[in-house]
């Protein structure tokens, strides 16, 4: 795996956020330009937030400096949204954009590859989302990307679990007038989550719970079995095994952990900027990652 020397041929895509120091997404797609010998290169783009943030003239400067492309991460992802010259489906339905493609003309479209980033992992373990009643936790951002990848994939039923019911009723309203052919309803948690649990094939974890530092933090239940033939995901991918997943494990449900949808919406990413198929397996195994 070469390095190609940087020249004023090298395209450049990067990451807009705050902070980045912290990304993993240099190492993943750097790794997968040197495998195929692209003139390529992927660079962090700090953007402070308030009181000093200029998003709006971060977003020209992609356009101006002639970069071939950017990933938007937090806490940009909406703020994003009015400096683009279009957006595309599930951007607008989800309500975020997390990469930005400069197109021939040098128009900027704003694209989400969460959800595809998601349905792409699942179905790498084996999981088909079709006809599949789901469990969602949480009603935050990446909740409405992984419904709305759900609902288009074709799930049967949709349940999202909140501790503000108020927040999941609205998600489930909103998205429920894009995606008519899947059923969509809020319930309350902890109060509803016996009830909904054991009629759920799939039950996915969409808050923080259990990340890095807070690893004895809980989506769930203590006391709440999960079955043999449930699959439960959790987005968070720090630490690999979160109390969840260890909980579902002892239980005999089979287990997915966050990482492929860091992988996956980084590598679908990658091939609207390039053209090009990325290298998967290189990209996860930049990040340390194994499938698994």
């Amino acid at each position: 795996m070469t390095t190609t020397p940087i020249t004023g041929k090298t395209a450049i895509v990067g990451l807009i956020g705050w902070p980045t120091g912290h990304s993993v997404s240099p190492n993943m797609h750097n790794a997968a330009f040197a495998a195929l010998g692209l003139d390529w290169r992927y660079v962090p783009l700090p953007v402070a937030t308030e009181p000093n943030a200029r998003i709006g003239e971060a977003v020209a400067g992609v356009r101006a400096l002639g970069l071939r492309g950017v990933n938007v991460t937090v806490p940009h992802k909406q703020a994003v949204m009015p400096h683009l010259d279009e957006l595309s489906a599930a951007a607008l339905v989800i309500g975020a954009v997390n990469t930005i493609i400069v197109q021939p003309d040098g128009r900027l479209l704003g694209d989400n590859t969460d959800a595809p980033g998601f349905i792409a992992d699942l179905r790498d373990h084996n999981v088909d989302p079709k006809d599949k009643r789901v469990l969602i936790l949480g009603a935050g951002g990446s909740a409405r990307a992984v419904v709305y990848g759900l609902a288009t994939a074709g799930a049967s039923s949709i349940t999202v679990a909140n501790r503000t019911r108020e927040r999941a009723n609205e998600l489930s309203a909103t998205l429920q007038t894009h995606v008519p052919n899947c059923p969509l309803r809020a319930c309350a948690f902890p109060d509803d989550l016996q009830a909904v649990a054991a009629e759920s094939d799939l039950i996915i974890n969409c808050t923080s719970l259990g990340m890095t530092p807070n690893v004895d933090t809980l989506p769930w239940l203590p006391e709440l079995p999960f079955q043999p033939d449930q699959v439960v995901y959790d987005l968070v991918y720090n630490p690999r095994q979160t109390r969840l997943l260890a909980q579902a494990a002892r239980d005999g449900a089979q287990t997915i952990g966050g990482i492929g949808m860091l992988v996956w919406q980084g590598a679908i990413a990658f091939e609207r900027w390039t053209g090009v198929t990325p290298p998967v397996d290189v990209m996860r195994q930049a990040i340390g990652a194994i499938k698994g």
